[in-house]
């Protein structure tokens, strides 16, 4: 393995991974989880076993307006509650900050019941930070209830800046115990950019030994049980469901009909709060759902076997990373749409495309769905999911068939890379009006 494929390996491995719950609420959690910690380091004798359990805390947290507005109405795991306050007050009770974007995993009923208590007596205090990073979480946690020993109530807070687990500051009693300088380059939006091309992610994809890459099968485990789970219950808008039980009346049973429903199954369980982790891509598991379930569903129809699934998937990520990466984590522009261009190049090489079919079909895609808006995150995300599948396979079908969106059209180029840059334009700073518009009228409704 040469060192520029160890580097795109470390670069999926990174963006890649295990997600339980919506990642904006999470990384909330994650927040408040490291914060609470760092109490009980710096002050064991006022933190006996099981003392978060019991404790009288009290949570400030402070978000960006994109954090604010993806936490406001998404379903946290195993609550029943949606928003960023029962977020962050279950990562007090119970978050394990070394799980990362799992911090929440396996809450017990009495951890729910005592962070609904938090809740309740409005222990939680949420607010807009004054900020330039798209994403940022700052979680001070005090502990209300310490003995008369301490001068002042034990507090901490540790930052969380520009990814969803990235963890920049952390603090105890105004001593600042660690902190890291290197988000600060980033400040604006939060965009890093890794030096792809289409060209030589379709390579990696297709020359790499399958050993190498076959972790990314993991995709499959995850997400498509996350798609029955969302089948087999009643979660959210039911989506998925919906479009699968009406298979034959409306939708038809192809191919289409079944990644649609596959996909949105899984986003329906993962947005109402389901406590199955998604694989999630670039910090969001409907990322990681849309740009995976298609192809995954695809296997499932047509009996691909591993290898070429694996191959598929490997492209499908790389190419939603290389997209994203021009956006920022967080942006008013639809993830949708940037996982859903992954999911039509995978879509292309099963049906035996080459570098110049997928290239077209992220021009299809570029020329049709960009402008799709996000409006936070919420069970309607199940609704954009399985428009993106559609727009994918309906943008596969026609780069397949050598149709390819012109230059003369809107924001394409010949080049299919700055047909990517345009995008990224649109999304991080076109759309910037737009996303405190969404924000304001989410505020006041």
């Amino acid at each position: 393995m040469t060192p520029r494929q160890r580097d795109i390996i470390d670069l999926i491995r990174s963006e890649v991974k295990p997600a339980l719950g919506c990642t904006e609420p999470i990384a909330v959690a994650l927040a408040v989880a490291k914060a609470t910690e760092i109490i009980k380091e710096n002050c064991p004798g006022e933190c006996p076993d099981g003392w978060r359990l019991c404790a009288d805390f009290k949570i400030d947290v402070e978000v960006s307006a994109n954090i604010l507005k993806n936490g406001m109405g998404v379903g946290i795991p195993g609550t029943g509650m949606v928003g960023i306050p029962i977020a962050a007050a279950l990562g007090a009770v119970c978050g394990k900050s070394a799980l990362g974007l799992e911090v929440l995993k396996n809450p017990t009923p009495e951890d729910v019941a005592r962070a609904k208590q938090l809740v309740e007596a409005k222990a939680v205090c949420v607010s807009v930070a004054d900020t330039e990073h798209l994403l940022y979480v700052k979680a001070t946690v005090t502990l209300e209830d310490a003995h008369a020993s301490a001068e002042v109530n034990p507090y901490a807070y540790a930052v969380i800046e520009d990814n969803h687990d990235c963890i920049v500051e952390t603090s105890f009693a105004d001593k600042i115990l660690m902190s890291s300088e290197s988000a600060a380059a980033t400040a604006d939006t939060g965009r890093k950019e890794y030096g792809l091309s289409v060209k030589e992610i379709y390579q990696f994809a297709l020359e790499m030994p399958f050993e190498d890459i076959a972790f990314i099968l993991e995709d499959r485990t995850l997400n498509l049980a996350l798609a029955k789970e969302g089948l087999a219950g009643d979660y959210g808008l039911k989506v998925g469901k919906a479009i699968r039980e009406n298979q034959q009346e409306v939708f038809g049973d192809d191919y289409l009909s079944f990644a649609m429903g596959m996909t949105a199954a899984a986003s329906d369980a993962r947005m109402a709060g389901c406590t199955l982790p998604a694989m999630s891509n670039s910090g969001s598991g409907n990322q990681g759902i849309t740009v995976s379930m298609p192809i995954i569903a695809y296997a499932i129809k047509y009996g691909i076997g591993d290898e070429q699934l694996a191959r598929a998937l490997i492209l499908s990520n790389l190419v939603a990373i290389h997209i994203k990466s021009f956006l920022g984590k967080l942006s008013a522009l639809c993830g949708c749409v940037v996982a859903s261009t992954g999911s039509a190049c995978g879509i292309v090489y099963l049906e035996g495309g080459g570098l110049e079919e997928v290239s077209a079909a992220i021009q299809n895609m570029a020329g049709n769905i960009t402008g799709m808006v996000c409006d936070g995150a919420k069970v309607g995300c199940a609704m954009k999911v399985a428009s993106g599948v559609s727009c994918a396979v309906q943008s596969a079908v026609l780069a397949l068939r050598g149709t390819c969106i012109p230059s003369t059209d809107g924001i394409i180029e010949d080049d299919v890379e700055k047909t990517i840059r345009n995008v990224g334009k649109i999304g991080s700073a076109g759309m910037k009006a737009t996303d405190r518009m969404i924000l304001d009228i989410m505020l006041c409704k």
